[in-house]
C-alpha cells in the first residue's frame, strides 16, 4: 500500500498531461506550424508552387501595390464597422427587452437564436434570393402595385457591400443577444432595486448602471464579431462572389484568389499574414486585459 500510493499520485499528476498531449500536438502542427510555414512562404518568391528562397518583403510590397487589395481592406473596414455597430447595438437592445420577464421569452429567444444554427453559406444563398431584384424584395413590392420601387443594391458596385452587412447582421445578432442576456442575468438585482428606491428611472438605470456593468460581455461580443468579420469568406462567396466586379472583395477572398486562381502564392501568404496581424491586434489586448483582471482578482 505504501508503494502504490506514490505510483497512484504520479499517475494522477501525469494523466491530464497524457490526455491533453494528442490535442496539443495537433494544435501545434495544424495551427502554429502552418502559421510559421505561411510566414516563410510570404518571404519567398513562391508563385504556383512553394519555394523556399528568401526575397525579403517583396511580396508585401507587391501586395500593397495591388489596387484590388486596397479595395479588400476598405471593404473590410466598412463591413467590420457597420457589422460590429449594428450587431452589438441590436443584440444589446434585444437582450434588454427580453430581460423584462415577458411571457413569450422562450419562443422569442429561439426565434432570434435560430439564424445562428445556419452556416454563412446557407445565409448567403438565402439573402442572394431575397436581394435579387428579379426574385426578392423588389419583385414582391412591384407585384403589390408599387411599380417604381427599386431595391437592387446587390447589383450596384457602390452598395453591394451593404448587402453583405445586412446578411451578416441578420445571422449574428442573436449570438450577440445571447451573450448580453447572459451578462444581464448575472447582474445582482439588489443594485437595480437600490437605484429604483433612489428614484432612478428604468432607462437611466440601464444607461448608467447596467450597461457599464456589461463590460466583459461587450469585450467578448466585439472580439468574437471581429473574428467573424475578418474571416467572412463563405458569406461573400455565397452572396456576391466578390462582385459586381470586385466591389465586395475582402482580404479572405483576395487571399484565396491570389493563391489558387492567380498563381501568386507568395502574395496570398502575405495577405494571410496581414490578416493574422489584424486578428492578433484585436485578440492580444483582450487576452491581456482578461489575464490582468484575473491576476488583480487573486
Amino acid at each position: 500500500m505504501s508503494r502504490s500510493t506514490p505510483l497512484s499520485n504520479r499517475i494522477e499528476n501525469w494523466l491530464p498531461r497524457l490526455v491533453l498531449a494528442p490535442s496539443l500536438l495537433v494544435v501545434l502542427v495544424a495551427v502554429y506550424l502552418f502559421i510559421c510555414w505561411t510566414g516563410w512562404i510570404s518571404l519567398s518568391s513562391s508563385m504556383i508552387v512553394p519555394k523556399y528562397d528568401f526575397v525579403g518583403l517583396n511580396q508585401y510590397v507587391r501586395l500593397w501595390s495591388t489596387p484590388r487589395w486596397h479595395t479588400a481592406v476598405f471593404n473590410l473596414f466598412v463591413f467590420s464597422t457597420l457589422f460590429l455597430a449594428l450587431t452589438t447595438g441590436l443584440g444589446l437592445l434585444m437582450a434588454i427587452l427580453l430581460d423584462q420577464k415577458i411571457r413569450v421569452e422562450g419562443t422569442l429567444r429561439a426565434i432570434f437564436l435560430y439564424p445562428m444554427a445556419l452556416s454563412f453559406i446557407v445565409t448567403g444563398t438565402a439573402w442572394k434570393w431575397i436581394l435579387n431584384p428579379a426574385l426578392g424584395v423588389q419583385k414582391v413590392v412591384n407585384d403589390l402595385g408599387w411599380t417604381s420601387f427599386v431595391f437592387d443594391w446587390i447589383a450596384q458596385p457602390t452598395f453591394a457591400i451593404y448587402c453583405v452587412v445586412i446578411a451578416a447582421v441578420w445571422q449574428s445578432t442573436g449570438f450577440a443577444m445571447a451573450i448580453f442576456l447572459a451578462g444581464l442575468r448575472g447582474i445582482d438585482n439588489s443594485v437595480i432595486k437600490a437605484a429604483q428606491i433612489e428614484g432612478a428611472s428604468l432607462p437611466r438605470i440601464y444607461r448608467t448602471i447596467v450597461v457599464p456593468m456589461l463590460r466583459p460581455a461587450f469585450l467578448s461580443v466585439i472580439v468574437l464579431l471581429s473574428y467573424i468579420a475578418i474571416k467572412s469568406f463563405d458569406l461573400i462567396l455565397a452572396l456576391t462572389n466578390t462582385g459586381p466586379g470586385s466591389a465586395t472583395e475582402m482580404p479572405s477572398t483576395f487571399m484565396y484568389s491570389a493563391t489558387f486562381r492567380r498563381d501568386q502564392m507568395g502574395v496570398g501568404a502575405a495577405s494571410a499574414m496581414m490578416m493574422l496581424m489584424t486578428v492578433a491586434a484585436i485578440i492580444v489586448p483582450y487576452l491581456y486585459s482578461e489575464l490582468k483582471e484575473s491576476r488583480d482578482g487573486q
